[in-house]
């Protein structure tokens, strides 16, 4: 789902693609569904080719919403984008402990909030993309298929 929501640099909000064009894209606003075209000189970004630095790596940007969704049982974020730098970092620690302190600002926090809170707002609530959906549907079935009784023919 995130592969289509897309971030345009220099304009607020998010957008879902709608269609391409010659040179642009059709874009989709979360807000106000007004439809806009995207031309190559925009730098467009998909929400699914984002991660959050961590110690280790990186993490997915729609893991990090879906621990955010499981901590605010789905509804918006319980803490405001004007919050102070060491709220939003120790929000964060919650979200995601392993979260990279010294790569991760809190400018970055401040947008994955506001990211998450439209994107409840506009009925966005998996981020799971679907090729990790795909893999969770064939592990499932392997599973019950070991684990159904064996008939004899």
């Amino acid at each position: 789902m995130l592969k289509t929501i897309l971030s345009i640099s220099g304009r607020p909000g998010l957008f879902r693609l709608v269609s391409h064009g010659k040179n642009m894209l059709i874009v989709e606003s979360l807000t106000d569904k007004k439809k806009v075209p995207a031309y190559a000189k925009d730098k467009v970004i998909s929400l699914g080719d984002i991660a959050i630095y961590t110690n280790d790596g990186e993490v997915p940007l729609h893991e990090v919403l879906t621990n955010i969704k499981n901590k605010e049982n789905g509804e918006k974020a319980s803490i405001s984008t004007s919050a102070k730098g060491d709220e939003l970092r120790a929000y964060m620690a919650e979200v995601l402990p392993e979260f990279d302190r010294d790569r991760v600002y809190p400018s970055d926090i401040k947008k994955l909030i506001s990211w998450y809170n439209l994107l409840i707002s506009s009925g966005i609530n998996d981020f799971t993309p679907i090729e990790v959906k795909m893999e969770q549907q064939e592990t499932e079935n392997k599973a019950a298929e070991e684990e159904a009784p064996k008939t004899e023919e």
